[in-house]
């Protein structure tokens, strides 16, 4: 701060840390832009915390050492802040006043109807999300609203900043800080929502960057607050079922808009000034923010316009060489009004320009006004907040400033970010002396850390290292923890690129003690690990003993873990004897000695399963599925019994509805249901199975189809003479004598022998052989496609010639009911077809 305030200069080098030095005060001047960061000297800030059950130190030379919470040594509840504790801290969590000449305050014009609407709504508990667009008044409106709403809720009233917070843990931890009593201290998040649930005030959230989820989070935690949530309109909104009332801030009327003007110029404006507002009030759409910096662009016309009359009043200098201009400077374009960084920016003063040239550097955040005189290099440069600011080049975000809307892309297209990369490195080297100097308390350093994280994200890999390694002990010890996560991990990657292995595994240790405060087991242990792998090559003995010690708190808190017992959704104790399956390994037996299963008790799934099972193959509602019994004595370790989580449905319908499957599974008042006794099996259908006749007819015919081509190609290729006597005539099991072509081939299949045995002499010629039915064949297998050969068991071929009387073969071959159960007989059917010929 700085005595303007009621502050020594003392004061203000302790609190902003670069405050220029009183001449004969014996201070030690700020570390110049181009020298290095000096090592910070005196002792060690050392902060000792409370995170949940663990007690922690923030130790800034070894790293942080983290312990359980000592028996007797647990805090109970914290009590709230009274009136005048929230008073004083609500005025430390506004803008910080500035020093040099303010500018005009902006009124408040044409919001009297959206500031009675909110009150209204605010008074009767219900949460409002201000819509409006940057540069829309919406700060100025929250100030109005929060001055009429001060003593309506019994916490007070409390104001947050949601600017860079994309998840509500950090504002949860925000507002348990600001109405509890509890300093030092960091819940975990089970007592956190416990105690955040009976805080009962009106929250105004400005800038606020999150929603769907995520503010439905915020808002279910905190159900005895009412919200007041300012934002863009390309904020994602909340969800439908959030109850929360919308008001959309459009542009001012071109009335509102001229008084606006006129009172930044203080004067009341010409006719040609008046028409160059209305054009430029139908370009802007009424904005607010283009009408504060179209009153800065008159206030510098009328100064250059009068100061040129003063200069034609007086008598030409001996020493002046610059010729007079007497013209008088126009007022500006509509372009130059529409986009009026560029021209704001060349008429302020060189110190301002430099501060313009942090800011693109650091991504639009403006450092605090303290630090600008050593960033710039002039004991003034504090007074060039107040200027930009009244130029309407910057706006309030929480406790500091930063480029308003459109600025920063205006400044860059007129080359203020050229020099980016070296006023970045300024900036990490003088924050890298700030943040470790012992003087500068956790909570200055929370308080500037976007500032800082801008610093750390454009500085080379050396000024990153040695900022975040004195800047992460102060986000830790301020329970500002996420910006102390973000300072680790981007320490942690500068000290990869840079080499630096003992800072390197400093930052994992850091990030390991920082998970396990919030409950990843699983990052810290991972964190760990790789610290002390680190700090085991470089023989840092002490490191690794603290490693070491935070590795086995990660192994006694999995412990517990893992000895809690899981959720189990298991059904009730006694289901009865159907809701029980039985899963009997079947011994092997030889393949003569199988008993052919029924088709229910084959196909029948176990109990488990019987629900996912289509339809067509469910069993019967009312018939109960019987176990497979085994052929042979199974002993009792064969038998493994179990019990389905989810029991049979024993509705005659199967469940339809969502509801009636929980019923099923859970059901309310499950009673035990008595010993059933066991009912014989059902009688096996008979009935053949359509897909078994299906896949034996597809069988058969594509035998038929195979051995008539190979019969086919046997006859056309054969060069045999026909014997002279009569086709053989083969007999089969039906008794049905089929004649055989007279030109036989030796590749065709013997026929089968005739009821009654033939002489010896009338044997078959080479060639012609019959072979009986193969023993042990059943008639429901699927023929082979090639001729099966003669068993070496089987009695010698014989054919039988047909007597002389006999006409000649019949045309006609006779059907039987079923299919061919042999080979030979398909052949014997497809050589007496009057299709085939010799």
């Amino acid at each position: 701060m700085d005595r303007t305030q009621g502050q020594t200069e003392q004061d203000g080098q302790s609190a902003g840390g670069s405050a220029p030095p009183v001449p004969g005060s014996g201070q030690a001047p700020a570390p110049s832009a181009t020298t290095a960061a000096p090592t910070p000297q005196g002792p060690a800030r050392v902060v000792t915390l409370t995170a949940g059950d663990f007690t922690l130190t923030v130790n800034p030379v070894d790293g942080s050492e983290i312990e359980p919470l000592r028996p007797g040594t647990e805090r109970g509840r914290p009590a709230k802040r009274d009136a005048a504790a929230r008073t004083a801290r609500e005025r430390a969590a506004r803008v910080p006043a500035l020093p040099g000449p303010g500018g005009p305050i902006p009124a408040l014009l044409g919001r009297d109807e959206e500031q009675e609407r909110l009150v209204r709504l605010l008074a009767r508990g219900r949460s409002v999300r201000l819509t409006g667009p940057s540069g829309s008044g919406r700060s100025v409106l929250l100030d109005a609203v929060a001055a009429r709403c001060a003593g309506l809720a019994p916490d007070g009233l409390v104001r947050l900043s949601g600017f860079g917070h994309q998840q509500p843990s950090e504002l949860l931890q925000t507002l348990y800080a600001t109405v509890y009593d509890a300093p030092g201290e960091r819940p975990e998040r089970d007592e956190l929502l416990a105690r955040v649930r009976d805080i009962g005030a009106i929250v105004l959230l400005d800038d606020l960057e999150m929603g769907g989820p995520a503010l439905d989070e915020l808002l279910r935690a905190t159900p005895e607050c009412a919200y007041l949530l300012a934002t863009t309109p390309d904020t994602r909104s909340p969800s439908d079922d959030s109850h929360i009332e919308e008001v959309f801030l459009t542009g001012l009327a071109k009335a509102d808009c001229l008084e606006l003007l006129e009172a930044g110029v203080r004067r009341p404006l010409t006719d040609e000034e008046t028409a160059w507002a209305g054009d430029l009030w139908f370009a802007s759409e009424g904005l607010p923010l283009r009408f504060v910096q179209a009153a800065a662009l008159l206030r510098q016309r009328d100064e250059l316009n009068h100061t040129a009359e003063d200069d034609d009043e007086e008598e030409p200098g001996v020493f002046d060489e610059r010729p007079r201009d007497p013209a008088q400077v126009p007022l500006p374009t509509l372009a130059e009004g529409a986009a009026p960084a560029e021209l704001l920016a060349s008429r302020v003063s060189e110190s301002a320009r430099a501060a313009l040239r942090i800011a693109c550097a650091l991504g639009g955040e403006l450092p605090h006004h303290a630090h600008l005189p050593a960033l710039v290099g002039d004991t003034h440069a504090d007074t060039a907040v107040a200027e930009l600011l009244a130029c309407g080049l910057l706006t309030g975000v929480g406790t500091r400033y930063r480029l308003a809307a459109g600025v920063a892309r205006q400044l860059e297209e007129a080359g203020y970010g050229d020099t980016a990369a070296e006023e970045a490195r300024t900036a990490a080297r003088h924050y890298a002396w700030w943040t470790g100097h012992a003087s500068v308390t956790p909570e200055r350093v929370a308080a500037e850390a976007d500032a800082v994280l801008a610093a750390l994200a454009g500085a080379d890999v050396v000024a990153a290292v040695l900022l975040a390694r004195t800047a992460a002990p102060a986000f830790a010890g301020s329970l500002h923890w996420e910006a102390w996560e973000r300072v680790l991990r981007s320490g942690a990657e500068a000290a990869r690129k840079a080499g630096e292995v003992a800072e390197q595994a400093y930052f994992h240790h850091e990030l390991g003690v920082l998970a396990l405060c919030e409950g990843r087991l699983d990052r810290a242990r991972a964190e760990l690990e790789t610290s002390i792998g680190l700090r085991g090559a470089l023989a840092d003995k002490r490191g690794t003993v603290a490693g070491r010690r935070a590795l086995a708190l990660v192994v006694d808190r999995e412990t517990e873990v893992a000895a809690s017992p899981p959720l189990r959704l298991e059904a009730p104790a006694a289901l009865g004897a159907g809701s029980e399956a039985l899963t009997v390994p079947t011994p092997a037996t030889p393949a003569t000695k199988a008993i052919a299963a029924t088709p229910a008790a084959s196909s029948a799934p176990t109990a488990p399963l019987a629900k996912a099972a289509p339809a067509a193959n469910r069993p019967a509602p009312s018939a109960r599925v019987a176990p497979v019994v085994p052929v042979g004595p199974v002993s009792a370790e064969a038998v493994t019994r179990m019990t389905p989580v989810v029991p049979v449905n024993r509705s005659p319908e199967p469940p339809t509805k969502l509801s009636e499957v929980f019923e099923d599974a859970f059901p309310l008042s499950p009673k035990p249901a008595p010993p059933a006794a066991p009912k014989p099996a059902p009688a096996p259908d008979r009935r053949p199975d359509r897909r078994k006749l299906v896949l034996l007819a597809g069988a058969g015919a594509l035998t038929v189809v195979a051995l008539g081509t190979v019969v086919a190609l046997a006859l056309g290729s054969s060069d045999d003479t026909p014997p002279a006597q009569g086709p053989a005539v083969s007999s089969t099991p039906s008794a049905v004598v089929t004649p055989t072509v007279p030109s036989v081939s030796g590749n065709d299949p013997a026929p089968e022998p005739p009821a009654a045995s033939a002489p010896a002499s009338e044997a078959a010629q080479p060639g012609q052989s019959a072979t009986a039915p193969t023993p042990g064949r059943t008639p429901g297998r699927t023929p082979s496609r090639r001729p099966s050969a003669t068993p070496p068991n089987s009695p010698p071929p014989s054919s039988v010639s047909p007597p002389p009387t006999t006409a000649g073969p019949s045309p006609t071959p006779t059907e039987t009911a079923e299919p061919s159960p042999t080979a030979t007989q398909a052949v014997t059917a497809t050589a007496a077809s009057p299709t085939a010929g010799p």
